[in-house]
């Protein structure tokens, strides 16, 4: 039975979409921005409530997590709050990197346990927590190094708990979704840096609101990593596994990228 739901990033983008569709199913939405004035615009729009918060810091979770318990069980946690940004792995600013890894790896980390620890202690069925992870965890992106290796650490530590919740019995269940680029405002404002252009890769942009369709299908499934669309998983898979030969490609694909992002 529906209960409550926290959503991280909700101000806007996938975090928006995605509050909208869990309202859909029945959920009582927590919205979570670190923009408050956004978290609560959400929570409006969708009849829930919301709160202020800063992922990186994981005693915010917990409160958040306090917060939701309050109002009903916690049945789901959308860890969805990430930055961008598009630069050689040298040429970040040192403040830059610690925002990436504290936001995109750390927040998911903070995020997940502390809802483990109020889904274990309310002692529900069919609790979910779903990760945002990325289509350049899994495949070499040159220009998103730093922000690859965070969604990567994503996919990693989500696949890794799911064996800890199997083993402790524990009846939730974990995804890492790993969509390919999307026209959102996070990219958007990435769109005229140089190393970006691989975003634009795909035959097309993915919306908001397909991405949102798909990680709200997760509650119907037990699969561990959804990429979106899966075809492109195989492809950034195989390209993976072929190694140094595969950074010759990765060229090819930026430079795909520049002339549908110049068309688009």
């Amino acid at each position: 039975m529906p209960g409550i739901a926290v959503v991280t990033g909700a101000g806007r983008g996938f975090g928006r979409q995605i509050a909208r569709r869990l309202a859909g199913r029945g959920y009582t939405v927590l919205a979570t921005d670190i923009d408050e004035e956004a978290a609560a615009r959400t929570a409006d729009e969708v009849g829930g409530f919301s709160t202020q918060l800063d992922v990186r810091d994981p005693d915010a979770h917990r409160r958040v997590a306090a917060t939701a318990t309050e109002r009903g069980p916690l049945g789901v946690w959308v860890n969805n709050a990430g930055v961008l940004r598009t630069r050689k792995a040298w040429e970040h600013p040192d403040d830059d990197v610690r925002l990436l890894a504290e936001v995109n790896l750390l927040g998911v980390i903070w995020g997940s346990r502390a809802a483990v620890d109020a889904m274990r202690r309310r002692g529900e069925e069919n609790m979910h927590v779903i990760n945002l992870a990325s289509l350049s965890a899994l495949t070499p992106v040159p220009g998103l190094a730093v922000y690859a290796a965070t969604k990567h650490g994503v996919v990693g530590f989500t696949t890794s708990l799911a064996g800890d919740l199997r083993e402790a019995g524990l009846p939730i269940t974990v995804h890492a979704v790993c969509p390919a680029g999307a026209d959102t405002d996070m990219t958007r404002e990435r769109a005229e840096e140089p190393d970006s252009a691989i975003i634009w890769s795909g035959p097309r942009m993915l919306s908001a609101h397909e991405v949102a369709d798909h990680v709200v299908s997760l509650l119907d499934s037990k699969r561990l990593v959804e990429v979106i669309p899966r075809w492109r998983g195989w492809v950034a898979r195989g390209t993976a596994m072929a190694g140094r030969p595969a950074l010759n490609a990765s060229g090819l694909v930026r430079k795909q990228g520049e002339r549908r992002r110049a068309r688009g």
